[in-house]
């Protein structure tokens, strides 16, 4: 029992550091590429590239981890990106870093996959929706200071990329410490069309739950994204946008913990479907008070300790309707919904923006969160039915 507590945490630990070195990116290389004059557009765009590496690393994940085991895959992923964050400094140019970001997307991927699966797998349902919630709330940690390494461009623009490729490397030592463990072996991965029906059958058990990680995605590159932008043309202070964006992470942060262990106790879709109803309602409230600071800053923080969990227990949630053997698969789909939704959200942002100019933003966030809920709540007795009959 000892070693499986010392494994999760330093498991959790590794994702905070993997979360610190995502966060600092997004700012850094942003004001990096601001400075030096490479257009807005551009500069999205090379950002997407984490999100790209996803979705083209993630059919090719199940079966090195069912062959390998966690461990190897863990430091395989680990390893990219300590080796990725370390050769920014070698050489500044867009197309040099937008490769480097991919590579950083793929081990980010091949880590996350890896303890996520990991965890779900080693968790008892009992104490499911508390264990992904910390590893969310580490995640969450990590991402939330990983922007503070960006005043250290002001005294050498090398230093947050060598700081935060030290600090991946001594997390990643640690991964060599455990003893390796593989996934319910129910099933043969041997080639891309197995991995394609594999995708199948878990989509067929989990698809509202895959729903909840892509809501997360999309509500977050939406309002990192899209909302500066909006901000901007309807005269809200700059400097208060980074306030609200912060304050809603703060908020997911203080409410991860204690909403996941609800949801051990009440019932994963129970607690879903109320935080969506009420992230719906505090994003409706937002579009009335838009230009009160103190309105938005209410709204956004409510908003984070209700929706911020969603990625997490949308994790959960899946853990509790796929099968056993099918949680790498799921795992994977989850990360897929996530970036699919990442990738989204700007764009869908943007044309709202361009086409619905009298209209507040936050509708688009409230109308996504109030559909989502709807789906659960249409579902909810067959879901329910599934559960007793998996677990009687």
């Amino acid at each position: 029992m000892k070693k499986i507590n010392v494994r999760f945490w330093i498991l959790v630990s590794i994702v905070a550091i993997s979360g610190f070195s995502q966060g600092m990116l997004l700012p850094l290389i942003a004001v990096i590429f601001e400075k030096s004059g490479v257009s807005s557009s551009l500069n999205g765009f090379n950002a997407t590239a984490l999100y790209i590496g996803i979705l083209l690393v993630s059919p090719f994940m199940e079966m090195p981890l069912r062959k390998y085991g966690y461990k190897p895959v863990i430091i395989w992923g680990g390893g990219l990106v300590v080796i990725s964050l370390a050769l920014f400094p070698l050489w500044k140019t867009y197309w040099f870093w937008f490769v480097l970001r991919l590579l950083i997307g793929i081990g980010d991927h091949s880590l996350h996959f890896a303890t996520q699966t990991w965890i779900t797998s080693s968790s008892p349902a009992e104490k499911r929706g508390r264990n992904i919630s910390l590893y969310g709330l580490f995640f969450g940690i990590g991402f939330a200071t990983g922007p503070l390494m960006t005043p250290l461009v002001t005294i050498n623009q090398s230093l947050p990329f060598i700081v935060s490729s030290i600090l991946c490397l001594i997390g990643w030592a640690f991964v060599f410490t455990l003893n390796n463990e593989f996934p319910e072996q129910n099933v043969n991965i041997n080639s891309f069309l197995a991995t394609i029906k594999q995708f199948k059958q878990a989509f067929k058990f989990g698809w509202v739950a895959f729903l909840l990680p892509f809501t997360y995605g999309f509500l977050e590159s939406c309002l990192n994204g899209s909302f500066p932008v909006y901000a901007l043309r309807t005269n809200i202070n700059v400097s208060s946008v980074s306030v609200f964006l912060s304050v809603f992470a703060v908020g997911s942060i203080i409410t991860q913990l204690p909403l996941g262990m609800l949801s051990d106790q009440y019932g994963r879709r129970n607690v879903l479907m109320t935080i969506l109803m009420l992230g719906f309602l505090s994003f409706t409230m937002a579009s009335f008070v838009e230009h009160s600071f103190i309105g938005l800053f209410t709204a956004f923080l409510f908003s984070g300790m209700v929706v911020g969990s969603t990625f997490s227990l949308g994790i959960s949630f899946m853990t509790d309707l796929v099968p056993r053997y099918l949680l790498p698969t799921g795992n994977l789909l989850c990360g897929i919904s996530y970036s699919v939704g990442s990738l989204s959200g700007p764009i869908i942002g943007g044309l709202f923006i361009k086409f619905f100019q009298n209209v507040s933003f936050f509708y688009i966030i409230s109308t996504m969160l109030l559909a989502v809920s709807f789906i659960l709540f249409s579902f909810a007795r067959k879901i329910q039915i599934r559960l007793e009959q998996q677990n009687p």
